[in-house]
């Protein structure tokens, strides 16, 4: 799995460094609307198409579910899980973070995660039985014991708003409980950022395996724990998130689904 990382993070970093490169000369002429606010470019498309490339050549035994379309059906054992660019309404508008995001599963377990920032050159990695890393150095989760000492990260929804109400208290709770509350446009920058313990917490809803996969297994080797809404294992298909620290985790999990399960 070691081996497998190290040329991962090879394949993603010359990928992070076309994404970069496009945006010096970024035409929003060249942007698609696949839904409301939900965009791609000419970036997306390539940059998949790229990691597609490098990471079949490494491990031909693996499919790929990544959200620019790529698939392969029936190799079902094992898959790559990418989002070529994680904060695309970032990137098109030059404000940070905007990040590539790959992991490889097994069935619905994570093996290993990159997350590569690219505006601040940030490169977040971690694989089973080992520790998470960022730009080569060990990184742990934060320290705060209690939500009322913790930041918190969130995400707003594209097109899902029929759970908006309860999420709106839910923002409402957490502004005036906790050290307040960032948005930042890139879930797998997040759940990175969580990894390092710049955030304390963190929790979304309507999100695709994509945004999140690599980032799971981040956090999770850097100490955090990770859950649905419900305290379930349902965060990669099931949409919904909460990751934090194990310290903050389940008083965050309790207040999380007190509005968000209702």
């Amino acid at each position: 799995m070691k081996s497998i990382c190290e040329d991962a993070l090879e394949i993603v970093s010359k990928t992070a460094a076309f994404v970069k490169n496009e945006r010096l000369n970024f035409s929003n002429l060249r942007i698609e609307e696949k839904g409301r606010h939900n965009f791609v470019t000419h970036v997306d498309k390539e940059a998949e198409k790229r990691l597609v490339s490098g990471l079949n050549a490494l491990f031909p035994k693996a499919g790929f579910i990544a959200e620019e379309g790529t698939r392969a059906p029936g190799k079902e054992t094992f898959n790559w899980i990418i989002d070529p660019l994680d904060g695309t309404t970032n990137y098109i508008h030059g404000a940070p973070p905007y990040s590539i995001s790959v992991a490889l599963a097994e069935h619905d377990t994570i093996l290993l995660g990159i997350v590569f920032e690219i505006f601040s050159s940030e490169i977040f990695h971690a694989y089973k039985d080992a520790p998470a890393y960022l730009n080569g150095v060990v990184i742990k989760v934060s320290s705060a014991s209690k939500l009322s000492e913790a930041l918190i990260a969130t995400g707003f929804p594209y097109t899902d708003f029929g759970r908006m109400e309860p999420f709106m208290r839910s923002l409402e709770y957490f502004f005036t409980n906790s050290h307040g509350v960032r948005r930042l446009g890139s879930a797998a920058a997040d759940l990175a950022y969580v990894a390092c313990g710049r955030y304390d917490a963190f929790y979304e809803y309507s999100l695709n395996p994509w945004d999140v996969a690599a980032g799971v297994i981040l956090v999770q080797q850097a100490g955090g724990k990770i859950s649905d809404f419900r305290g379930g294992q349902h965060y990669l298909l099931g949409g919904e998130i909460v990751a934090a620290n194990a310290g903050i985790h389940a008083e965050f999990l309790e207040k999380v689904g007190e509005f968000m399960n209702k």
